[in-house]
C-alpha cells in the first residue's frame, strides 16, 4: 500500500488523493484477485484511473479526514525526505504523460512494461522520462544556485 500511494503521488496527487486511489484499487483488485494476471501493473493502472476520477469529480482541494479508529493504516509509513517532497513537487508541474512515465519506470517497472501499461510505445516512454529528468535536473541545480 505505501509503494502505491509514493506512485500516485508521483502523478502530481497531495497525500489524500493519493491514499484514496490506492485504496480504491485495492478494493477492487480483492474483488477481483483471481483474474489479474499481473497484480502490480494492475493495481497501479487503476490506482491512477481512481485519481483522475477523484479529480473530475472534485474541483475544489480535498480536506484531511482523521482516520478511523481500529488500527494503524499501512500508509501512515509513508514518510517523505525534504529530497522527496521537492521531486514530487517539481512532477506535479511537468505534463502528465511525463509524470507517467516517471512514475512506472521509478517504481521498477521496464520501459516496455511501462508501454504496454500507458498504451504507447517504449520509444515515447523514454522519451517522456528523458524529458521529466531534464526537467527535475534543472529545478534541482536552480534549487542549489538559490541556496548559494
Amino acid at each position: 500500500m505505501p509503494r502505491l500511494v509514493v506512485f500516485v503521488m508521483r502523478h502530481g496527487a497531495d497525500l489524500h488523493e493519493a491514499r484514496e486511489a490506492a485504496q480504491a484499487a485495492f478494493v477492487q483488485a480483492w474483488e477481483r484477485w483471481e483474474s489479474i494476471e499481473y497484480p502490480n501493473a494492475w493495481l497501479r493502472t487503476v490506482a491512477f484511473r481512481q485519481l483522475v476520477r477523484l479529480r473530475e469529480r472534485r474541483e475544489d482541494a480535498l480536506q484531511d479526514t482523521d482516520e478511523p479508529p481500529g488500527g494503524v493504516c499501512p500508509v501512515e509509513r509513508v514518510e517523505l525526505g525534504a529530497q522527496e517532497e521537492f521531486v514530487l513537487r517539481v512532477l506535479a508541474g511537468l505534463p502528465l504523460q511525463q509524470r507517467r512515465a516517471f512514475a512506472w519506470i521509478y517504481d521498477g517497472f521496464t520501459p516496455q512494461e511501462a508501454a504496454k501499461a500507458l498504451q504507447t510505445s517504449p520509444e515515447a516512454v523514454r522519451q517522456n522520462l528523458a524529458r521529466a529528468r531534464k526537467s527535475l535536473k534543472q529545478a534541482w541545480e536552480k534549487l542549489r544556485e538559490d541556496h548559494q
